[in-house]
């Protein structure tokens, strides 16, 4: 963890596509970003891994089984550095659960809606299209 000081939580995402190229959003139940819609995801526990930990957040928040990637991108919000990994489904049916009160896919034009309404966590938007990872249309 190089780079990181001692104040500083890692935390991972998952960015996740279903077979329509649709992206996989939960709506924050608690702060930061509390009602706002974004990548699920979490802090990584004492002893975790990356990938144990965004199969775990996955689960808990979503209700999917997910299969970790590779990692897209990461960025700083605030003293969160969340390490973002590409996920695959593989089983699982989806509800929103843990720190998520809603769970859902969204295409291109919902994503954009989302984003002009300021309904999206903080330049989720942005940093997405600059890892070229929006959902199709």
């Amino acid at each position: 963890m190089e780079g990181l000081t001692s104040t500083t939580i890692r935390c991972v995402g998952g960015i996740v596509f279903d077979a329509y190229g649709r992206l996989l959003l939960i709506r924050r139940r608690n702060d930061p970003g509390s009602g706002q819609w974004s990548l699920p995801g979490g802090r990584v526990e004492p002893g975790e891994t990356d990938e144990t930990a965004v199969v775990r957040e996955l689960a808990e928040e979503t209700g999917l089984d997910v299969i970790p990637g590779t990692l897209v991108g990461s960025v700083r919000r605030g003293r969160y550095e969340i390490f973002d990994y590409a996920c695959e489904v593989g089983g699982g049916i989806l509800t929103a659960g843990d720190d998520a009160s809603d769970a859902r896919w969204s295409d291109a034009a919902d994503l954009a809606r989302l984003e002009a309404a300021g309904a999206l966590v903080d330049r989720l938007y942005v940093t997405l299209r600059d890892w070229n990872a929006l959902p199709r249309a």
